[in-house]
């Protein structure tokens, strides 16, 4: 093979992984050095259940939100056609229930913290995925 058809060879290897790099988004970033990475699509759970969903949201949820999710005063918000709740997607909204949502943050307007998970650290993520289904059926 002639030296020329070895650097073509090459050459065209290199164009092919320049083009990859640029089209997958490796070595991209801010132009600072970092790179960024998409996050990995919110997939729910095949065994989320409704009916599940409202006896975990009846046994730790209520306590704040009520029976019927129209919220306790001055403990936690009406959940039934909340606004916030229709305007996030499932992995923010499954985000909330696992983080909570600390007295400083600027939409707890209740100065009431609520804990990760509702307070059960037992949750499991099919769980939370339950609880999201029966709360989001609550809406219009």
């Amino acid at each position: 093979m002639s030296k020329l058809r070895i650097f073509r060879n090459r050459s065209g290897i290199i164009a092919a992984i320049a083009a990859l790099t640029v089209i997958s988004g490796c070595g991209g970033g801010s132009g600072t050095g970092e790179t960024t990475e998409a996050a990995p699509a919110f997939k729910m759970s095949p065994y989320a259940n409704i009916d599940a969903g409202k006896t975990n949201f009846m046994m730790v949820c209520s306590a704040c939100h009520g029976k019927d999710a129209l919220g306790l005063p001055n403990l936690g918000k009406q959940l039934v056609d909340n606004e916030y709740l229709k305007s996030i997607s499932d992995a923010e909204f499954y985000e909330l229930l696992v983080t909570g949502r600390g007295t400083e943050h600027p939409l707890n307007t209740t100065g009431v913290a609520m804990p990760p998970k509702g307070g059960n650290p037992a949750f499991s993520e099919k769980d939370l995925h339950s609880v999201m289904l029966y709360v989001r059926g609550l809406s219009k």
